[in-house]
């Protein structure tokens, strides 16, 4: 088949370079734009882009010629790594214009008409692009930490149902961009805030977890306190999340049901879908950021520890990769669902 043409908004950014490595040698998918701020524009990628990735940048990626958003762009989907202070009117333009833009900023997520999509869960929300204003479309994947708590409560609430939850973020200082925490500030120690997050991670999962009637987002029925840290790791999110259940259910039900949690993605066999979502550690000290945030090449969230809760009913420990599932990654697969649903003009 012939690829599809896509551009990376932010190609720059932490997130950006993300992209680039997922996006090189894409079955699907050809990088045929780079795009960032105005001081890099007219210049080739390598020698404004301070690369931070594990992997070097590919020739022909390096040599291309940077973009600004104030550019028309060729390709049909961009991908936005942009930051939060500019992304909102530029991803409305670019989608005006028509293209498929998809997000990982927060500022169109929790838009009546965008759909926020974790692919195994809420696929069918994809179908509200079609009653968007825009001639191209707007889609986001959520918050980092979103992602992981959302992905390891879906089978436990289409399974069991659930009252309440309380979950507890410990937060990668990558997920701060580079160059991210100052290192006075997180070496030895723990910040307990993070601005927005709590409130993203209190809200954007009842989105996800909602219904589509094929009209609008209902949202899930029940509450989320979120208490929200940046520790001294590296890469990685690690949660530790107690569910109250409208079902009771032992520790091991709800063991079962994470295992065998698959969606659409797996059915389809998708480029970038784990085969298992969600990986399930019988281990007391598992799962850990340093040993398994790459398993799946980081597109799996980790669940152990899963046991009786003496306040509310089940709690356990959730890991997952914050740039790769929880960010550049997500939002890879969500364009690779929509083309395999025939939601992209090509």
């Amino acid at each position: 088949m012939e690829k599809i043409k896509v551009a990376i908004l932010g190609a720059t950014g932490t997130v950006g370079q993300k992209f680039v490595t997922l996006l090189t040698d894409h079955p699907y998918f050809e990088i045929h734009e780079l795009v960032a701020s105005p001081r890099s524009a007219g210049k080739r990628y390598i020698d404004v882009c301070r690369w931070k990735q594990n992997s070097p940048i590919a020739e022909k990626i390096g040599e291309m010629v940077v973009k600004t958003t104030e550019e028309s762009l060729e390709s049909t989907i961009l991908f936005s790594g942009l930051d939060s202070s500019v992304a909102g009117p530029v991803e409305e333009r670019y989608a005006n214009e028509g293209h498929y833009v998809i997000s990982n900023s927060k500022n169109h997520r929790m838009d009546p008409d965008v759909p926020l999509v974790i692919p195994e869960i809420n696929h069918d929300h994809l179908d509200i692009i079609k009653k968007q204003k825009y001639r191209g479309a707007i889609v986001t994947n959520s918050n980092c930490s979103t992602m992981f708590l959302t992905m390891a409560l879906a089978p436990i609430y289409t399974s069991f149902g659930i009252e309440a939850v309380q979950v507890t973020t410990m937060q990668a200082v990558s997920g701060a961009g580079y160059p991210g925490v100052p290192s006075l500030d997180i070496l030895g120690n723990v910040i307990p805030f993070i601005g927005g997050e709590e409130d993203k991670v209190e809200t954007e999962p009842l989105k996800i977890l909602g219904s589509y009637d094929g009209s609008a987002i209902t949202f899930a029925d029940f509450k989320i306190s979120a208490q929200c840290n940046r520790v001294p790791v590296y890469d990685g999110h690690t949660e530790t999340v107690s569910v109250k259940l409208k079902t009771k259910v032992s520790p091991k039900d709800v063991a079962e049901a994470l295992r065998n949690f698959k969606g659409l993605p797996q059915e389809l066999k998708l480029p970038s879908a784990p085969v298992q979502p969600i990986i399930v550690f019988e281990q007391d000290d598992r799962p850990q950021p340093l040993r398994d945030v790459w398993l799946n090449n980081g597109m799996s969230a980790s669940v152990g520890r899963i046991r009786e809760c003496s306040v509310f009913d089940i709690k356990m420990v959730v890991l997952g990769h914050n740039t790769v599932r929880g960010a550049a990654g997500a939002a890879v697969l969500n364009a690779e669902t929509m083309f395999r649903k025939g939601l992209i003009d090509v």
